[in-house]
């Protein structure tokens, strides 16, 4: 009977508060409790050869700078994970276990099968003639055993303790197009998807297209137009990131991804397009230096990107580029350009790139956020 009465009293407080101030100082406090902080991570590189007390020290770093998470790129080594993982926890730290998906530079195990490979237009394989750069040696996202191939070192990865998530990168193709900003480095003009761009023009790939539509893109007089090559692309990746997505909730994990900077672009680019996904959380890499773009960018890309995940459960953390970002204005400016325009959260790149000005930038942004 005492706690009939208790709650009846409770009730009649609650009615009377409602009676003198409205719903909305209710709705005010009911917000307020579920309010959540806007977070704030970092992409870093590990190194096996460093030391425990090396690593203490730099987590310990990013934490009072107000960072909340590290992605960290072991090359998918579980074991070098599985000893950062408590350095970082214990430093207040959420770790991402960050992997180079379709991209596999020096791969052992990919460099046994030249089949496993993407194939250009012009019939390159990235087994031994890379387009742009070395480092790019992409698997098939077509090719059965490549595929399981990167689900291995998924869950390799996703089964260690403690990790937030596997974050997918270079969950895409090569760029068909690069960004803007970096077509006079290489010597470029991409008018058009050239044929050395376009990919993938495998035997997997082009099997697997003929086995569905009956059609072989190799024999069309312009594959590059084709809209059922191209979503077949689309959706060869999409299909690989479903897939880590089951692996990841298998294990407790979550599955996240570093993207391009919204999903039409993505499409237009690299063949991705990440608003039709099985996915947590994306973290666009809206780097405004490399399309020639102003900061004011940064809040177009991630307002665009948000408002394509409408109807989704994925959110969107804004990644920003530190080497691109002119001033300590300049980096306060991009953070609240994110969060102004439906972030929840960003993300630098990378941790070596972050002076202790931007540092302290950092801190008083996220205080003030928060």
């Amino acid at each position: 009977m005492k706690y009939i009465k208790l709650l009846l009293i409770g009730c009649f407080f609650i009615a009377l508060i409602t009676k003198v101030t409205g719903n909305n100082s209710i709705q005010k406090v009911r917000t307020e409790t579920t309010k959540t902080n806007f977070e704030f991570g970092v992409w870093i590189g590990a190194d096996p050869k460093r030391t425990d007390e090396s690593y203490a020290q730099e987590f310990k770093k990013y934490k009072e700078a107000g960072i909340d998470e590290v992605l960290i790129n072991t090359n998918t080594d579980p074991v070098l994970l599985s000893r950062l993982v408590p350095i970082a926890k214990k430093a207040g730290l959420k770790v991402h276990a960050w992997i180079m998906t379709m991209n596999r530079p020096g791969d052992a195990v990919a460099l046994q099968h030249p089949d496993w490979y993407m194939v250009s237009r012009s019939g390159k394989s990235c087994f031994d003639d890379r387009p742009y750069v070395d480092y790019y040696q992409w698997l098939s996202p077509s090719h059965p055993e490549a595929r399981q191939h990167i689900y291995d070192l998924l869950e390799a990865l996703a089964k260690v303790k403690g990790i937030e998530s596997v974050h997918l990168d270079y969950i895409r193709y090569p760029d068909v197009f690069l960004p803007v900003g970096l077509l006079p480095k290489y010597n470029l003009v991409q008018n058009t998807e050239l044929p050395d761009y376009d990919f993938d023009y495998s035997d997997a790939s082009v099997n697997a297209f003929k086995k569905e539509f009956g059609r072989d893109p190799r024999k069309m007089e312009h594959p590059e137009i084709d809209m059922e090559w191209k979503q077949f692309r689309l959706n060869q990746i999409r299909n690989v990131v479903n897939q880590a997505y089951e692996i990841a909730h298998k294990h407790g994990k979550t599955l996240t991804a570093a993207v391009f900077p919204y999903p039409e672009m993505a499409d237009h680019m690299v063949r991705q397009r990440w608003d039709k996904w099985n996915i947590d959380e994306v973290y666009p890499m809206i780097y405004h230096n490399f399309y020639n773009e102003k900061i004011d960018w940064t809040g177009f890309a991630t307002k665009q990107g948000v408002t394509d995940l409408k109807g989704t459960k994925t959110k969107l953390n804004t990644g920003i580029y530190i080497p691109g970002v002119e001033s300590e204005e300049e980096l306060r400016k991009s953070i609240l350009l994110a969060k102004e325009n439906g972030a929840k959260g960003v993300s630098f790149f990378d941790g070596n790139a972050i002076s202790d000005a931007y540092l302290k930038v950092i801190k008083e942004t996220k205080e003030s956020l928060n």
